[in-house]
C-alpha cells in the first residue's frame, strides 16, 4: 500500500483557504450590496442606531416602477398570516402565496406591531420605525439555537442570541418611480460561532430571498400602476 504524501492531505485545506480569501475579497462585498449605489450602502439610515455596534450589514437596492405611495401598501402588509414576503414562499411563508393584491385591513401598521415571521406566530419582527411612504424598519430579536423571540430590552440579552433590523427605505425618483432601499444589520453571539454562519449561510440566504422579493414586489407595483 502507497503512503500518501502530506502534501496531498492538505491540498484540499489550501483551496478552501484560497477560495475563502477570494471570496471575501470579490464576492462578498458584492453579495452585500446588491444594486446598490456607493452612496446608499455608505450613508445612514433611520434604524441603523438600534444595532450600534452592528457586526455585519448590507445594503441592497432596485428601482420600482411606481412612486412611493403606490409602493407603500405592498410594504405595509407584510408579515406571515398577512401579506407574506413577495420572496420564496415555500422559504419564508409555510407555502402560501404572498399577496397579489391590496387588502385592506392589513393597511394599518403602528409601531411596536408584531409581524410574524413564521406561520406557526411562534416568532416575529416588530414593528422598531415607522414613517409612512417612507419608512419601515423590523427588528428581530432572538435566542439561539432555539429561534424563540426574546424583546425585553431592559433586561440584559442571552449569551447567545442574534439581534436584527431589517429596514425598507422609499425615495421618490424622477419619472414616478421608488428608490427602494434595504438595510440589515445585526449583532450576534457568540461570534466564533455565528461568524461563520453569516458569512458561508446567512449572507448568500438573504441575496437570495432580498432578490427574490424585488422582483415580485416589481412584478406587483407594475400590475397596479
Amino acid at each position: 500500500m502507497s503512503e500518501q504524501r502530506p502534501e496531498a492531505g492538505r491540498r484540499p485545506f489550501g483551496v478552501a483557504a484560497v477560495s475563502l480569501v477570494l471570496y471575501g475579497a470579490f464576492l462578498r462585498p458584492r453579495v452585500l450590496s446588491w444594486g446598490a449605489t456607493h452612496e446608499e450602502a455608505d450613508r445612514d439610515f433611520p434604524g441603523d442606531a438600534l444595532i450600534p455596534d452592528a457586526d455585519g450589514c448590507s445594503t441592497m437596492a432596485t428601482t420600482l416602477p411606481a412612486p412611493p405611495d403606490a409602493v407603500w401598501p405592498w410594504l405595509q402588509q407584510m408579515g406571515c398570516n398577512r401579506g407574506g414576503w413577495y420572496s420564496w414562499d415555500r422559504l419564508d411563508n409555510g407555502g402560501r402565496p404572498s399577496a397579489r393584491h391590496i387588502v385592506p385591513e392589513w393597511q394599518h401598521l403602528e409601531r411596536g406591531q408584531h409581524l410574524d415571521s413564521l406561520p406557526s406566530g411562534d416568532a416575529w419582527f416588530t414593528v422598531a420605525v415607522l414613517e409612512s411612504e417612507r419608512t419601515l424598519v423590523l427588528r428581530s430579536q432572538t435566542k439561539l439555537p432555539s429561534g424563540r423571540p426574546f424583546d425585553r430590552l431592559d433586561e440584559p440579552p442571552p449569551r447567545a442570541y442574534v439581534d436584527s433590523i431589517w429596514g425598507f427605505h422609499l425615495r421618490p425618483e424622477p419619472g414616478g418611480r421608488t428608490r427602494l432601499v434595504v438595510r440589515a444589520r445585526a449583532r450576534s453571539r457568540p461570534r466564533p460561532l455565528t461568524w461563520p454562519m453569516n458569512v458561508l449561510f446567512w449572507e448568500p440566504a438573504h441575496l437570495i430571498m432580498q432578490t427574490r422579493q424585488f422582483h415580485n414586489l416589481r412584478t406587483r407595483v407594475s400590475a397596479t400602476a
